[in-house]
């Protein structure tokens, strides 16, 4: 049986080492142990999946979702409890950024009701100056390129 939760110090610094502890988004770095996050646990208490987010003008930034359990539904428990968490917050809108290679996220992400806002021409490119880790190439040997932004109006 699967439980959604807070994090706790075990759950926040394994969901970390499962994400990495940095992330890029817009040209800002988010260092993922200073952000409120939850996270999905199986019956036995292992993690199956973590988000990480940040509330900040009435918006709601999704910087990670991470699974180590896909096609179970944890993603999407995870994105139902931070839409919650925006709309008791009095956010307008909950929002993310993902590459141009991640067709995998995209569809996940529309399938929940989230849309293309922005494409935001060679924003990773400028990323690699702040995060020199990010790859040049992606899935289905897709250059990584651009940055997505996709969001859900509340």
């Amino acid at each position: 049986m699967m439980r959604i939760k807070e994090m706790d110090a075990r759950t926040r610094e394994e969901a970390a080492k499962l994400a990495g502890p940095l992330m890029v988004s817009r040209g800002e770095i988010h260092r993922l142990e200073e952000l409120p996050g939850c996270c999905a646990e199986d019956g036995d208490g292992s993690l199956l999946a973590a988000i990480f987010y940040h509330v900040r003008n009435g918006e709601c930034e999704i910087v990670s979702l991470e699974s180590r359990a896909e096609n179970r539904g944890a993603g999407t428990r995870l994105i139902e409890a931070v839409t919650a968490r925006a709309r008791a917050e009095g956010c307008s809108r909950v929002w993310l950024i993902t590459s141009n290679d991640n067709t995998r996220a995209i569809r996940f992400y529309q399938k929940r009701g989230f849309d293309l806002k922005a494409v935001h021409r060679d924003a990773i490119t400028e990323a690699r100056k702040l995060k020199p880790s990010i790859p040049l190439i992606g899935y289905d040997g897709i250059p990584i390129r651009h940055e997505l932004e996709l969001e859900y109006l509340l």
